[in-house]
């Protein structure tokens, strides 16, 4: 049974990211290569959780600016509470 919290999956996330941020900063890059594999903030990417692999994004990601950037950070961080 699918929580329904759980929000879009993050690899359509990830996808919208990429779409937005023309040149994302090379530390956020494999958090977000990580993102576009995982479905759910429960899913794991190897060794990793989902969750982390958020939060590492998100502090990564403070380059990316404008309207899309913070309704989608603002929805990640939502997601891994």
């Amino acid at each position: 049974m699918s929580n329904p919290q759980a929000g879009r999956p993050l690899h359509v996330i990830a996808s919208d990211i990429r779409a937005d941020w023309s040149n994302v900063y090379f530390g956020a890059k494999p958090y977000l290569d990580a993102m576009s594999s995982l479905n759910s903030i429960n899913d794991n990417y190897y060794y990793d959780d989902a969750r982390s692999v958020v939060m590492y994004f998100l502090a990564n990601a403070n380059t990316w600016r404008g309207e899309t950037a913070r309704a989608i950070k603002a929805e990640l961080k939502a997601m891994s509470k």
